[in-house]
């Protein structure tokens, strides 16, 4: 299969997302199917405001001809920026069927910086994805409040760990007093640091990541360990050598970093709010609680072994093959040339969850 994926996230960004797409972009290759990339890093981009660290492009010269020139099966658009919206009307004008991914509650993060009602931001997201076959998204939870939103075709499409780099079996990366506190993702304010950071603790916090937040958070938390953004082994000694794993953030849609940390044998402590509620195993992997200080107390007497174990569970196999499932042939010839050529599954040809 000839798989066009559109996407503004991609390298060399560092999030959840990138690590989801790159990852299930090489499992599809390994299985040989053909993947053309389109991405912001393909064309002029600016700096996102409030986020430089993530680039757009506004000059697309050239995309349709890339498009054309690939001449793709099927087409899944993962992100609702420009390369996202082009791809989706191009689609649209040449009565193409593709698929739609939803990553980021784009909505509740404008509303952290302005008083904007959600009421204003959710019909817009939800008409760049009314007219796609299927939507993916992460959760089950997150699948139930878009319903409510009057979101329609969705489908659950889960998320893996690499169980070979995120494991417990690494030296310290830092001279840190324990018990250790780690959290690791985008240093902004949707992602609620402060909930972590202002509660007295004993031993150290560290805070593992890069965003437009960083240097506020650096000043007023000068106790605070922020040793910007890693990747590789390095990020993961990191979660290794953590007590706990946490997660103060109430508005991710799944929150990978949780599967890196369980993977690493580290439990996590979080609110019971839309990710961890379909992530953690109450208990077992991590504790939930309104009371994040209470969490962070009981998820350190959760047993690391376990939570390995759980991890092992959640390869990217899976995850692929169930994304490959859901895409759907742009049209009527592609679907007969893919089902000569059997790389069709009957598991895409019915209509969506």
């Amino acid at each position: 299969m000839k798989l066009l994926l559109a996407t503004d996230a991609w390298f060399p960004q560092i999030n959840g997302v990138v690590r989801t797409l790159s990852t299930v972009v090489g499992k599809l290759r390994e299985q040989g199917h053909e993947v053309e990339v389109i991405a912001s890093g393909d064309f002029p981009s600016v700096p996102l405001p409030s986020y430089p660290e993530i680039r757009v492009s506004i000059w697309l010269k050239g995309l349709r001809k890339r498009i054309e020139t690939f001449n793709p099966d099927a087409i899944h658009i993962a992100t609702e920026g420009p390369i996202g919206t082009f791809t989706r009307r191009y689609c649209v004008k040449n009565g193409f069927t593709f698929t739609t991914s939803f990553h980021t509650r784009f909505p509740e993060y404008i509303r952290e910086r302005m008083p904007i009602p959600l009421s204003w931001t959710y019909p817009p997201i939800r008409n760049f994805h009314r007219q796609a076959f299927r939507t993916l998204v992460p959760t089950q939870k997150l699948k139930d409040d878009l319903s409510n939103w009057g979101f329609d075709h969705l489908e659950v499409w889960g998320r893996g760990v690499d169980t070979g780099l995120f494991q417990p079996d690494y030296d310290s990366p830092v001279d840190a007093p324990s018990p250790v506190y780690l959290n690791v993702g985008r240093v902004a304010p949707e992602k609620n640091l402060e909930a972590f950071l202002d509660l007295d603790l004993p031993g150290s916090k560290i805070v593992v990541g890069d965003g437009p937040q960083l240097e506020e958070l650096k000043t007023r938390y000068p106790e605070v360990i922020f040793p910007g953004a890693k990747q590789g082994r390095e990020l993961a000694a990191y979660y290794a050598n953590a007590d706990v794993f946490v997660f103060p953030s109430l508005t991710d849609t799944f929150g990978l970093v949780m599967l890196e940390a369980i993977a690493s044998g580290t439990p996590v402590a979080a609110f019971p709010v839309t990710g961890p509620l379909d992530v953690l195993k109450p208990g077992i992997t991590g504790i939930m609680h309104e009371d994040l200080g209470i969490a962070i107390e009981q998820a350190s007497q959760l047993d690391r072994h376990t939570c390995r174990e759980e991890a092992m569970k959640l390869g990217w196999d899976a995850i692929a093959n169930q994304f490959l499932n859901a895409l759907m042939p742009i049209n009527s010839d592609k679907a007969s040339a893919l089902r000569e050529s059997q790389w069709l599954n009957p598991v895409t040809q019915g209509s969506p969850a």
